[in-house]
């Protein structure tokens, strides 16, 4: 009896290891954002010592996506694997976030522009459409202001472009207290409490929380936890005030003219996004993803990869009705 009571508690032990071993590893991997097959991944240093983690593949004209804030370039599987079929697509992690390196600078979007004009030259192109999401259309305002005749196209979603009206009226929002969030206190105040942090956002700013599932936000959540990673996202808010409206107040003087589609979410940005651009570019498509809050490719990527795709194939004159 004694022999059998102890087969049963090592059976049990056994039992509760491989339950624990199995639960630890679906908590950090589950159903991660899957890569698009066919991306290849690399790192590129930037002439300041930064490095960017960039996946890019197929052939054709080039399209750079590029993620913002509570994501990654990992954001953009859906609609680069649309996009492998017709294009050479690159997905960079912007500095400091996702597999990039934590720079200690750098974060001003005029900035980050240049970093994505290094990633292309390194990877053999010289023009490009630009996709941007969040930050992302910051940084990509701040590109094709900065480079207007590299740039095909361009798709901005779901963010205020810092200095542009209605930037006044956007910035005095009390949903925005986040863009002035940063120092020592408020990292000491993340640490260890990403996952809360993060929830903030995509529960406050999507149409509908539920669509941002559970595993996306581990897997999110488990990047930005690690080491430098939130004093690197405070970054790109803070560099908004102190450099970005400045330099954008510059670049607006001269109106983009390539095509532009500017995308919203119905319960999000809307047709605020279309206003934007519409003071800083002259020949402007206004788009709203129906039934969507911020998270365009998370709450309603069929909607949002069919927006995008039929505006980057569709020749330039059809592009912009």
């Amino acid at each position: 009896m004694k022999n059998l009571f102890t087969r049963l508690l090592l059976q049990g032990a056994l039992l509760l290891a491989a339950l624990f071993s199995s639960l630890a590893t679906s908590s950090a991997f589950a159903a991660a954002p899957k890569p698009a097959p066919g991306m290849a991944t690399r790192t590129i240093p930037m002439p300041d010592g930064a490095t960017i983690f960039v996946r890019s593949g197929g052939s054709g004209p080039a399209v750079v996506l590029i993620h913002g804030f509570g994501d990654t370039g990992d954001m953009w599987s859906p609609l680069a694997a649309h996009l492998l079929k017709t294009h050479t697509v690159i997905v960079p992690d912007l500095r400091g976030m996702g597999r990039s390196s934590r720079a200690g600078a750098g974060y001003a979007k005029k900035q980050q522009a240049l970093d994505i004009r290094a990633v292309l030259t390194t990877l053999g192109q010289d023009r490009a459409a630009i996709v941007g999401h969040d930050i992302g259309t910051m940084v990509a305002y701040a590109y094709a202001a900065s480079f207007p005749d590299k740039v095909d196209k361009l798709v901005v979603m779901d963010a205020p472009v810092p200095g542009i009206a209605p930037w006044e009226k956007i910035i005095a929002s009390p949903r925005l207290w986040h863009f002035n969030f940063a120092g020592p206190d408020a990292e000491r105040l993340v640490a260890g409490r990403e996952r809360i942090y993060l929830d903030r956002f995509w529960n406050e700013f999507a149409g509908n929380p539920a669509r941002v599932d559970e595993a996306t936000r581990r897997y999110y959540a488990r990047l930005y936890a690690q080491p430098g990673a939130m004093r690197a996202a405070f970054a790109q808010f803070t560099a908004i005030g102190a450099q970005d409206v400045a330099d954008n107040l510059v670049l607006v003087q001269r109106k983009l003219s390539m095509p532009v589609l500017a995308i919203g979410g119905e319960k999000s940005f809307g047709p605020t996004m279309a206003e934007v651009m519409r003071n800083a570019a002259t020949d402007v498509t206004e788009a709203v993803v129906p039934d969507t809050g911020h998270w365009l490719m998370e709450e309603n990527p069929d909607a949002t990869v069919k927006l995008i795709t039929g505006f980057l194939d569709a020749p330039a004159a059809q592009a912009s009705r």
